[in-house]
């Protein structure tokens, strides 16, 4: 296949999503009016580092062209207008406002006419744009008693609370997933916060109709609750509605997964995961969503009609498995140009969950509740081992995958656990693996420079030792 060389239409097309990312913002900081807008900023100072979103197109489009950097690009322009929709409900809508946990999709609360907010979405996008960003977080929750051994998402989060920088809404909404110490970390905020609190119960095997049955009754319990303690009502039609537009962009997703098990792919990395993570489990059920996906389809469609592959020379097909490296986001983008490797597919996208049944209360319920019981990180880390190495070995033979990158987050007890035997089962199928020692949020433990590393020790002496065999 040819690939596309950079040129002046490559250089627009960046130049262009950083004016439409200002003039969102910008559009945000007239609407709420600049006076407020700076008091805002004095008692949420995290809104500055939202304001870098432009480093996260540069990080993005490095190296990329064509259709793919449309792509990419695409997906950080989503990204940008949804937070400004986000940040709304806090300035506007205060008296409707949620604070949920990444782990409780919004999609309930939208159609009870709420507005949500997830806390750990700044643990996630921020470090992406600048990457020690959530440090002095961290510092803050240990500094409050908090373990250094945590995982640093749910302990980013918790510094927010304890420096008071979580918007205080009418409730929260949280669970028992996905691990204790996500679990857990909503203990500390409910009691910064003041808030009535609800807690989802999540059955530990969750891959039976007893479990679904129960969940969903989890669910009527918690809207029930929602009605007690905020403005909020079901609107079940709105909720149909939502689920319905939830189908479409699964479908759209379906496609664009056909069109990159192709060899070479015509898009991948985070035009594949990053519109995944954001539509699926902060947006879902948007029109704007599953635009996204329609977008990045054709895109995906035009290159594979042109035998233009997002990758030039691709060499390797990789899977990650666990969530990406944060404050090392653009690794594929670096590891495409250094080794020919294309980001296929990533253990927080995959998922065999079926389309969400609308034709009732129950059944959209039971449908809703199969997604949050087999959320990200969740449907893997909870249950006996299988959850984890099924898809995973699934993934490798439908992907054609040649290798797995394994994010091995140091706070992360539930994947650590299973290295040894990962280490065995990839032995036995010739499956080279790189488990790659870092921290999600906090540079200090392995910076940049060490997963770089680790990637150019493993790729000269394992992947281009094996090629050449």
């Amino acid at each position: 296949m040819n690939r596309q060389k950079p040129g002046i239409a490559d250089a627009f097309i960046l130049l262009k999503h950083k004016i439409i990312n200002w003039a969102v913002i910008l559009g945000m900081v007239f609407r709420r009016g600049v006076y407020y807008m700076l008091l805002d900023l004095k008692r949420y100072p995290w809104m500055m580092d939202l304001l870098k979103v432009n480093r996260l197109l540069n990080k993005f489009a490095a190296g990329r062209t064509g259709n793919y950097r449309k792509a990419v690009s695409l997906v950080v322009t989503q990204v940008t207008k949804d937070m400004v929709e986000l940040l709304e409900g806090i300035f506007h809508h205060r008296d409707r406002l949620v604070i949920h946990e990444d782990m409780v999709p919004p999609e309930i609360l939208r159609a009870m006419g709420l507005k949500p907010w997830m806390p750990e979405i700044l643990g996630i996008l921020l470090p992406m744009m600048d990457p020690s960003v959530m440090e002095k977080y961290i510092d803050a929750a240990e500094n409050e008693g908090i373990p250094p051994d945590l995982c640093s998402l749910p302990k980013a989060t918790m510094g927010l609370a304890v420096k008071g920088y979580i918007p205080v809404g009418q409730a929260i909404v949280t669970s028992n997933l996905p691990c204790d110490g996500g679990m857990n970390s909503y203990a500390l905020i409910e009691k910064k916060l003041k808030l009535p609190t609800f807690r989802l119960d999540i059955p530990y095997n969750f891959y039976n109709d007893e479990a679904e049955v129960y969940f969903a009754g989890e669910l009527r319990r918690m809207i029930s609750w929602l009605e007690k303690h905020t403005l909020g009502k079901m609107d079940w039609n709105l909720l149909r509605e939502i689920c319905i537009e939830r189908n479409r962009m699964a479908e759209i997703e379906l496609e664009l997964w056909d069109m990159i098990r192709q060899k070479p792919a015509p898009v991948s990395a985070e035009a594949v995961y990053i519109s995944h993570l954001w539509g699926f489990n902060v947006f879902p059920g948007y029109k704007s969503s599953t635009e996204l996906f329609r977008k990045i389809a054709s895109l995906a469609k035009g290159n594979l009609d042109k035998g233009i592959a997002a990758v030039q020379d691709e060499k390797y097909r990789a899977l990650l498995w666990n969530p990406p490296t944060m404050h090392f986001i653009d690794l594929f983008a670096w590891a495409e140009q250094a080794y020919g490797v294309s980001l296929i597919m990533d253990s927080m996208s995959y998922n065999r969950l079926p389309f969400i049944d609308t034709e009732n209360e129950e059944t959209m319920l039971r449908g809703l509740g199969r997604n949050i019981m087999q959320g990200p990180m969740a449907r893997h880390t909870r249950g006996p081992m299988e959850n984890f190495f099924d898809d995973m070995f699934h993934i490798v033979k439908a992907f054609d995958i040649d290798m797995i990158f394994l994010a091995g987050h140091i706070g992360c007890k539930n994947t650590q656990a299973l290295n040894g035997i990962l280490r065995e089962k990839a032995r036995e199928l010739g499956l080279p693996v790189l488990i790659i020692d870092y921290d999600l949020s906090d540079t200090r433990i392995v910076p940049r420079t060490g997963i770089m590393a680790q990637v150019d020790h493993f790729m000269e002496n394992v992947m281009n030792t094996k090629k050449r065999i």
